[in-house]
């Protein structure tokens, strides 16, 4: 196992080198120039000069392999730099968003993984049933409805049945759990719907392939008892699909909810992309697509590692 996780570790490093790389260069190809959009937006009547002195300061006058190696030796080091459009540091930036982010993230992911499981596991089992049926209309809405317009609403539901609405100012969880889950647990039922959707057609095909398998049978002949069947030895060899489906939306989670957040005006890290994009702010977007890379190696670092758990073969490849 330990020299799984080597192999697994020293194959992040070059993915993530390659990453940075693109992310930097490909930033400086696109047109248009971050210190003229702060300076002179809206007709700010700024001259040269200081457009000059202000790239200076922002480091901007250094060659690109000059200014590669200082962010790359940034990241190292975990200093971050500064933002470019608001001048606060970066890691301050993103720190005051990361916990809301991750915490509607996880959430959606543990009501997604609470709903699918069961629900996929009992449309294959009753396969061709009116619950099989039934499971497939559920899980076919939650892959069709947005889920910003499933959160939409949500929100009318609270107001018209309960003339009650999600706080909209942002409470840590540590400071006031029942304010914080009050406003959070929203968009995660909006976001886990769909989320369990996808998970939940996901492991309905892979236990109907596994009950096809000739060790399901075996067990079956030999008097072991169906559920034993069912959670020993069809669930382990199903979930290896579908755990690798949960890793990857929970970390497309942590920065793809920019609609979402909007709608329960959620300061995310999703809003912070898109305002780091609008404001060809550099930094802050080398920065959070880092962090989002990372975010995905480590994810599938650990769904390697639980593949390697549910099936020792796969850590002696």
């Amino acid at each position: 196992m330990l020299r799984y996780i080597v192999k697994r570790l020293a194959l992040m490093i070059p993915m993530l080198f390659t990453v940075a790389l693109l992310t930097f260069f490909l930033l400086r190809v696109i047109p248009g120039d971050i210190v003229e959009v702060k300076l002179r937006a809206d007709g700010g009547n700024v001259s040269q000069e200081v457009i000059e002195r202000e790239r200076v300061r922002l480091g901007l006058d250094k060659p690109l392999v000059v200014q590669f190696g200082d962010w790359m030796k940034g990241i190292v080091t975990f200093d971050y730099g500064t933002s470019m459009w608001t001048g606060q540091p970066i890691s301050r930036e993103i720190g005051i968003r990361l916990g809301l982010s991750m915490q509607v993230a996880v959430m959606a992911a543990i009501v997604a993984v609470l709903i699918a499981v069961p629900l996929g596991t009992v449309s294959a089992l009753f396969r061709d049933s009116w619950i099989d049926y039934l499971v497939r209309i559920v899980t076919i809405a939650g892959l069709a409805v947005p889920s910003f317009w499933l959160g939409m609403l949500i929100i009318l539901g609270l107001l018209s049945l309960f003339n009650w609405s999600p706080p909209v100012t942002y409470t840590s969880f540590f400071t006031d759990p029942i304010a914080n889950l009050s406003q959070l647990i929203w968009p995660a039922l909006a976001v886990g719907y769909r989320y369990a959707a996808v998970v939940a057609r996901m492991l309905r095909s892979s236990v109907l392939e596994a009950l096809q398998e000739d060790y399901i049978r075996t067990a079956r002949a030999k008097g072991v008892f169906e559920r034993l069947v069912i959670v020993r030895h069809t669930l382990p060899n199903a979930l290896l699909p579908a755990i690798t489906v949960i890793g990857l939306e929970l970390a497309f989670l942590m920065g793809g909810l920019v609609v979402t957040e909007q709608v329960f005006n959620l300061n995310g890290i999703g809003r912070l992309f898109v305002e780091a994009v609008t404001r060809n702010d550099f930094t802050l977007i080398q920065t959070l697509v880092m962090m989002i890379a990372v975010m995905f190696a480590v994810v599938n670092l650990i769904v390697d590692l639980l593949y390697g758990v549910l099936d020792p073969r796969v850590t002696n490849q």
